[in-house]
């Protein structure tokens, strides 16, 4: 008798420790699932804010830039469109958008070489810095963003967080992925953007008029 209860009181006190190995396992997964997807959600609101401050630049670059290039006008009704597209949709939408953006203003900022007014404008130069800084920003930030995202990814598919990924539905996060072609330079083509060069309008013009007047003469 003494040894059954003393059998029984060994197997209770073994499946209670079993019960609270599996009890810590539980929390400390779950708790780890937790701060990994809190870390993606932090560095997704940093992304946001620098996404939010493009957005609000971008009106005033289109007012900047408006009254010189008037044969650019797709160029900014494509930015005009992409601004709302970067602060709506999903991670993906926006990072797109984000892309195209980029390239875009690379463009604007090309053409406007051939504005010498418009260049060297107080107001076009300092928001020409204000756009750079802030895309580097967004670098930096899709770069820590993407960083916790492979953390917490990884973490939903390894052992054992996985099993208490899939019992709370915990879902993947998607990448801030970016364009190979953004780290391209730009090569400005004035046919494609319908966009005459200023530089040879002025010369062109400057040439009739001497036609003009040496037929005058004659």
């Amino acid at each position: 008798m003494y040894i059954f209860f003393g059998i029984l009181a060994i197997t209770g006190t073994i499946i209670f420790a079993l019960l609270i190995i599996i009890a810590l396992v539980v929390v400390l997964s779950y708790n780890t699932l937790i701060s990994k997807r809190n870390r993606v959600a932090n560095a997704w609101a940093q992304i946001d804010v620098q996404l939010k401050r493009r957005y609000d630049l971008i009106p005033k670059l289109i007012d900047a830039v408006k009254g010189y290039m008037v044969y650019e006008k797709n160029l900014l009704t494509t930015v005009t469109k992409l601004r709302s597209a970067i602060v709506s949709g999903s991670t993906q939408d926006k990072a797109a958008a984000n892309n195209q953006l980029s390239q875009t203003f690379k463009t604007i900022f090309a053409v406007a070489e051939n504005y010498p007014n418009l260049k060297a404008g107080e107001e076009f130069q300092e928001l020409q810095h204000e756009i750079e800084v802030t895309e580097d920003k967004i670098a930096f930030v899709r770069t820590a963003y993407n960083d916790y995202v492979l953390d917490y990814n990884n973490a939903l598919q390894m052992f054992p967080t996985n099993i208490f990924a899939d019992i709370f539905h915990f879902q993947k996060s998607d990448y801030f992925k970016t364009n190979e072609d953004e780290t391209q330079p730009v090569n400005v083509n004035f046919n494609d953007i319908n966009a005459p060069n200023p530089q040879t309008q002025k010369n062109t013009q400057s040439q009739q008029n001497k036609t003009g007047t040496t037929n005058k003469k004659n």
